[in-house]
Order: C-alpha cells, then structure tokens, then sequence
C-alpha cells in the first residue's frame, strides 16, 4: 500500500492540508516510526517538527498491560479502570511512573540533543504515526499533547483498522487515517519496506526540519 514511511508520509501531508488552514501548526512524531512520516507533513504545511515521547505505564505483574502513560513535565493519563481492577497501590505506582518518566527525559533528551522541544500551548498539533493497531500509544500522545496546552489535537496516520481509528475520536478533534482496512494483520504489512527507523535517522530529520 505505501513504498515506505516517506512516502505515506507525502501522502498523509495531502490530506493534512486540507484540514489545516493559515493555524498556528506543529506537527510531532512519535519516535521512532512515526517521525519519517511527521517529517513530511511538516515540511508539506511548513511547520516545525518535533517528537512526543509517551511511555506506556505498566501494571508491575502484567508490564503489557497499561495503568496510563506519562509524557514530558510529568504529564499523566491514568486509567483509573485498570488502576482499580489491578488494585494498584500509590507505591507500585510511583514505582513505575518514576522508572518511566527517566525514560521519557532519557530519549527526549536523545533525539532533541541541545534544542529545546516545541512550544503547544494554544496551537494547533497534529500527531503523527506511521501506523496504528491497538492504538494505546496514539491516545496516550493525543492527551498528553492536550495536558500541554495544544488548542486543537489532529492524529494523522496511514493506516489503523476501523474500530480503533473510530475510538480515537474521543481524544482528538479530527482523526485522519488514509486506509482503514478490516483485516490489519500488521502495520508493516501495508508497507512494502517498514525497516526500522534508527534513533540517529530520527535525530537527522529533527535537525533538517526548518519549518515554522
């Protein structure tokens, strides 16, 4: 369906535009996959690039499952379902949040080197990956953006199954997704090369983005 994440990314961007018009635009990526593919739409709306780094908040017994997910400045989002099923106590709480949020600073810290990360209060964000299946990670993104202030949340991606893509309208204002199939399977199989992005490939494109 897509040659690789640059060119869903170029194709991704035309649909982009049509939902942003003169606004205040940043477009952020969630590495590593999703920044090949945010670096064309930024540079497609003119736009600074950056990353959001979410991390996924594991219950101790159960690391895949999720109790929330934290961002940069400590930002939050918890399930208080899965907190309460999971009968979590604040210590095995603050336990993980903690191991997390070294992780989150770790890898922005990587990826951004000595520039400082964009600025979303009151501006339009448009977070983009380069595909999504249960979608955790894109929802975690949409609100932790959202706890930063952005005024209005896009999720652009290339691909999602149906039913997720639709659950995501309760966290952003406009989902956009250019093929929806019924059958996923995987992300990857709907890219004829889905090599992995590298983390220095994901600082290149943070450096060579010139927008906005």
């Amino acid at each position: 369906m897509f040659v690789d994440r640059h060119d869903a990314g170029v194709r991704l961007a035309e649909r982009v535009r049509e939902a942003v018009s003169d606004e205040n635009v940043v477009v952020v990526g969630l590495p590593r996959g999703g920044v090949p593919v945010a670096f064309e739409v930024a540079r497609a709306l003119g736009a600074p690039l950056d990353v959001i780094v979410v991390r996924k908040l594991g219950v101790p017994f159960q690391p895949e499952l999720g109790f929330g997910a934290i961002g940069e400045g400590g930002v939050q989002v918890i399930n208080a379902g899965v907190v309460q099923m999971a009968h979590l106590t604040r210590g095995e709480m603050a336990g993980v949040t903690e191991d997390e949020q070294a992780e989150v600073m770790r890898r922005a810290s990587r990826f951004r080197r000595d520039r400082a990360p964009v600025d979303l209060a009151g501006r339009t964000v448009v977070v983009v990956d380069d595909g999504i299946a249960t979608g955790g990670t894109a929802r975690a993104a949409c609100q932790v953006a959202r706890a930063h202030g952005a005024g209005r949340v896009i999720l652009a991606v290339p691909v999602g199954p149906p039913e997720t893509i639709e659950s995501l309208r309760a966290d952003a204002d406009e989902v956009i997704c250019l093929e929806t199939p019924a059958d996923l399977f995987a992300i990857g199989f709907w890219y004829r090369d889905f090599t992995q992005t590298t983390d220095d490939e994901v600082i290149e494109l943070l450096g060579r983005s010139t927008g906005g």
